[in-house]
């Protein structure tokens, strides 16, 4: 075991010393050693409840015959931090968790790992951890929020706050309505309720492999996620056993399975920076044209909040990740037969299933052709961007606009406030990229606004920042090259035609190339953004948009 090199020996006595001032013991110090790398927080909704699993994990640790140790790692909640300058920290903080927990890991020579994680950038810095590592690991992930409810009506985060805001501008409801929604919208902990960023993850996190079959959908309040969290822990002292590594689990063909099911659920943007950080993690040469190229292969099979009235909930009823892959596996030849950390085969899940298919529809009767995400490509994305196709009104697939541009979030939500911002006007919000914002900050409140002010059809947004998983309209993030490194979206102007083909999947700046050239040689000069500490070292390591995201070595 990794542990010996801590606790077997007689120059170890030190070391052992230590250890048993833990108070472990003798017998104890014997078993391998579990690490339990938690982000329990008192400030994240998402994580509030995992106090509770981890004392279910560590049960389920000493039952299998390991000895557990619990390490904290940093959380942080991308709807407390959105849309002020604290969203900047939110990306940054996957590579920092990561760093975390390989440092906690390889400084005291655990033999395992489980993982226990809830939200947006927790989940894949836990996973890049593990592959870097490469010892045993286990992810549980902390599960969704319940519904909210305000006076007859059924609410989820997104709608009962931000689009709120929106409706509030237009008069639709009152600020004493407002108070009431954004007071019951979120009922109790958990990940938001829909298949934003965080349940996205954890989907995919399922649907890899790396996490106990049921973890993703099982709800936060629930006796199954306790029940999922004791099973995880004693399955990790049986991979410890056996050498069951994160290698052998995260794979070309289960990375890629994970592709298909975010392109049939319709998930997150975000999460395609998150998969091509694991697969550059691990080596394994995935890339945006991946996506793209399933992209035409794979349809939508169920939509969720914040794209239709379902959460969560409705998909753990309908069956689920399991119900999913009984959907798709056998009917598409692009879904492998990979195993998971169970050792269960994608075959026997699918076998074994329960599916509801009036939630998760057959896969020859899907809900449309089209998947959920999309990669565009264009003068204004010549190495890629990102579309959730399942958040864009049918209308507005194909969309003409005139630019009107901003150099920070801040001032497009001050002209979307404003009703500065028009219809027919595509927003142009810039140098919020991984490098020029940096840390390629989320764009929740100028999306709500627009869809809350009833221009989810009538507006684009186009970014090289990136959108939370609770977007919805036509927008378009992840503009690579982005404006810091002389991407095209740093010369458009206002008043410019912009072009957006989703069905052809294009993205273009409607002027002639001799006056592009003119635009480039009086090259604008950069916002002055005064940046320092953790910051400053991301925006000078942090590679694009389409590589991840992920910080050089």
């Amino acid at each position: 075991m990794r542990s010996d090199e801590i606790k077997e020996g007689i120059s170890k006595a030190p070391h052992r010393a230590l250890l048993y001032s833990t108070g472990i013991t003798k017998s104890s110090i014997k078993r391998p050693f579990i690490g339990i790398a938690s982000s329990f927080s008192d400030l994240v909704p998402g994580h509030v409840g995992l106090r509770d699993l981890e004392r279910q994990i560590e049960k389920g640790i000493h039952t299998g015959g390991g000895q557990s140790f619990i390490f904290g790692i940093p959380a942080v909640c991308d709807g407390i931090s959105m849309g002020h300058s604290g969203m900047k920290y939110s990306l940054p903080s996957r590579d920092l968790i990561a760093d975390c927990i390989e440092t906690v890991a390889q400084a005291h020579q655990l033999d395992g790992l489980v993982l226990l994680t809830n939200c947006d950038k927790i989940t894949p810095g836990a996973i890049m951890a593990a592959l870097r590592l490469n010892i045993p690991s286990i992810v549980v992930t902390g599960g969704p929020m319940d519904d909210g409810y305000c006076e007859g009506h059924h609410l989820t985060f997104i709608k009962g706050s931000f689009e709120a805001i929106g409706k509030l501008q237009s008069g639709e409801i009152n600020e004493e309505q407002l108070h009431k929604m954004e007071e019951n919208c979120c009922p109790s902990i958990g990940s938001c309720q829909g298949l934003y960023t965080a349940n996205t993850l954890a989907v995919l996190t399922e649907t890899m492999g790396l996490s106990l079959e049921g973890c993703a959908s099982a709800p936060a309040t629930s006796a199954k996620k306790k029940r999922i969290a004791f099973e995880s822990g004693v399955k990790i002292v049986e991979l410890v056993q056996k050498q069951i590594l994160p290698n052998q689990i995260i794979t070309k063909e289960s990375l890629q399975n994970a592709i298909i099911m975010d392109l049939a659920l319709g998930g997150s943007t975000n999460s395609i920076l998150h998969l091509l950080a694991i697969a550059n993690t691990a080596n394994i040469n995935i890339t945006l044209n991946d996506f793209d190229k399933l992209s035409y292969k794979i349809p939508q099979i169920i939509k969720l909040d914040p794209s239709s009235n379902l959460t969560m909930h409705d998909f753990e009823k309908a069956g689920g990740v399991s119900g999913a892959i009984k959907t798709l596996y056998g009917k598409t030849p692009y879904f492998n037969n990979t195993t998971n950390i169970e050792g269960k085969k994608i075959s026997d899940i699918a076998s074994n299933s329960y599916v509801d298919n009036s939630v998760i529809h057959p896969f020859d009767k899907p809900l449309t052709t089209n998947p959920g995400l999309a990669i565009l490509y264009g003068n204004i994305s010549e190495k890629g961007s990102v579309v959730k196709i399942s958040g864009v009104d049918k209308e507005a697939l194909v969309f003409k606009g005139k630019a009107i541009c901003f150099n920070c979030e801040e001032d497009a939500v001050n002209a979307i406030t404003n009703n500065t911002v028009k219809e027919g006007h595509v927003v142009v919000i810039r140098y919020e990229g991984p490098q020029g914002g940096p840390g390629m900050r989320e764009m929740l409140s100028p999306t709500s606004l627009i869809v809350g002010k009833g221009l989810g059809a009538k507006v684009a947004l186009i970014t090289d920042g990136r959108f939370s998983g609770g977007t919805r309209g036509l927008c378009i993030g992840h503009i690579c090259p982005e404006a810091s490194n002389d991407g095209i979206i740093a010369y458009i102007q206002d008043g410019d035609d912009i072009e957006i083909d989703i069905p052809n999947r294009t993205l273009n700046l409607i002027v002639n190339d001799s006056i592009l050239a003119k635009r480039r040689q009086n090259k604008p000069a950069k916002p002055d953004k005064k940046i320092n500490g953790y910051l400053k070292k991301y925006a000078q390591t942090v590679k694009t948009a389409a590589c991840g995201a992920v910080t050089t070595d």
